[in-house]
């Protein structure tokens, strides 16, 4: 979480969309046949805004490898068979997620490429992910929605009035309690097949095992399964599954399809896809703060505080966002002239640009010798009144960061108030013990087990589950003597 303003804007109508019910043989599909000018033109526009907005791109030899691998699968497709027309970035977001855009940009996070187990599954995705531009998804499901989600990350709406709505960032429109269903769009599930029969067409191409995207669909099922576990949040997925949908019944159909290509291609990649893997950032930069269970830190910025119990968070760029079932809210940063009641005021006017929505008396207050100051207000939705608070801290003469807070009408700070109560200054010696985790390729020797490699991830809690699921394994499964597999150390 950066101190600077989410700026999507206009990106997100270049957002690839997602997919399909086809049973049987795969309808055949109304492709592009290359990338137009226009939509060069709006890529390169968009692109600078997308990587700001996922942590920028990520620096090291990773990066070219993804790009290198990433060109070889896009260039499967009916967009170009020139490799030099892809943009391919690994991007440094926490977040498992993937995505494409018209003018031959292609993403994919080093959260969602740890997740990968092998070279052909990174490609797997990345050739879905084209597959939605070449099937031109998102400029069909352009027209029928005026709000979308870039590859299913969660947008950070509620700072800024980023999609120009006049109400709270469109957000305030669908009431409270929809939890992440409120800041994301679902596709139709016939594009999400389409991008998965493209994909498997893509693999089998460039000469990869067409099974591969089965098998990461299948590792997506079981992150998607755990991510709700460790929230505690039943309804909770992973950014790239929640446009995604329910990745564990589309893994039978795309095994099939693969078998159908009649391909006998096994190639994998496994070693050297492992040995770019190693040592990637894992989980969140201490740069962009860090998510712990319900504890966000910033060892940089030098704050921290505590979600509501039962609430989920979720760490963006730019902002840091908030969700359970009795309300929602965001943590982020503005600019600060050092007058804090000003602050509160412009903080009201940039949710709502036509001033709709705009704070009442602007409350003084002190949170753990923090000055501190807070307002609410009313808002309309299309399902009832909720109450809207900004709740802000300032921490100098030039810096202040406040909350924004949603809750049903009546109950103002409500559920929030141990949350706002909570937030701190971190000491010196606390800020210095934030590790960063990364991803430690081992090989498995004589003596070692799922127990023991397992009690070696970097977490305090479903440590056998988090390995299993990181490596692609399952309860029964069985180690070898010389089989490499993934860590998540400090």
């Amino acid at each position: 979480m950066m101190n600077k303003r989410v700026s999507v804007c206009a990106v997100l109508v270049l957002a690839a969309a997602c997919g399909s019910v086809v049973s049987g043989k795969p309808k055949e599909l109304q492709l592009a046949t290359s990338i137009s000018a226009k939509d060069k033109a709006e890529g390169a526009k968009a692109h600078p805004e997308l990587l700001n907005e996922f942590g920028g791109a990520y620096k090291g030899p990773q990066a070219a490898y993804v790009t290198a691998v990433g060109r070889k699968i896009a260039s499967q497709s009916s967009l170009s068979n020139v490799q030099s027309d892809f943009t391919v970035t690994l991007l440094n977001s926490s977040v498992n997620n993937a995505f494409a855009i018209p003018g031959g940009y292609v993403y994919i996070t080093r959260q969602l490429m740890a997740l990968c187990n092998d070279e052909a599954e990174m490609a797997g995705v990345l050739g879905h992910e084209v597959g939605h531009v070449a099937a031109m998804h998102s400029q069909r499901r352009q027209k029928a929605a005026t709000r979308t989600a870039i590859g299913g990350v969660l947008l950070q709406v509620l700072t800024g009035a980023v999609l120009g709505d006049s109400t709270i960032g469109g957000l305030l429109q669908k009431g409270i309690g929809s939890g992440a269903q409120l800041l994301t769009l679902k596709f139709s599930r016939s594009q999400e097949y389409e991008a998965d029969d493209l994909g498997v067409r893509y693999l089998t191409k460039a000469g990869y095992d067409p099974k591969a995207l089965s098998s990461m669909l299948a590792s997506l099922a079981a992150q998607s399964a755990l991510d709700s576990r460790a929230s505690g949040q039943s309804g909770t997925v992973p950014e790239w599954a929640s446009t995604h949908p329910d990745p564990a019944s589309r893994v039978a159909r795309a095994l099939q399809n693969a078998k159908a290509t009649g391909s006998a291609n096994t190639l994998r990649n496994r070693d050297p896809f492992l040995n770019a893997l190693n040592g990637v950032l894992y989980g969140d930069d201490p740069q962009q703060g860090i998510v712990d269970r319900a504890r966000f830190v910033h060892p940089e910025l030098k704050i921290g505080f505590t979600a509501p119990t039962g609430y989920g968070m979720s760490n963006g760029t730019s902002a840091v966002s908030i969700a359970g079932s009795g309300g929602q809210a965001q943590f982020t940063g503005a600019a600060y002239a050092g007058d804090l009641d000003a602050y509160v005021r412009s903080a009201f006017a940039a949710l709502a640009k036509d001033g709709s929505v705009s704070g009442g008396t602007v409350n003084r207050t002190t949170v753990n010798g923090i000055p501190a100051a807070f307002s609410t207000a009313r808002a309309n939705t299309q399902s009832g009144q909720v109450d809207v608070t900004i709740f802000a801290y300032e921490m100098g003469p030039q810096t202040a960061y406040h909350f924004v807070l949603l809750a049903p009408a009546g109950q103002g700070v409500g559920p929030f108030n141990a949350m706002v109560q909570s937030f701190r200054r971190l000491s010196t010696q606390e800020a210095a013990a934030i590790q960063p985790r990364k991803i430690s390729v081992v090989t498995v020797k004589s003596g070692d087990t799922v127990a023991t490699l397992a009690a070696r991830m970097a977490y305090n809690d479903l440590k056998t589950e988090r390995f299993l699921t990181l490596n692609g394994l399952t309860a029964s499964s069985k180690l070898s003597n010389g089989q490499r597999v993934k860590l998540v150390t400090y």
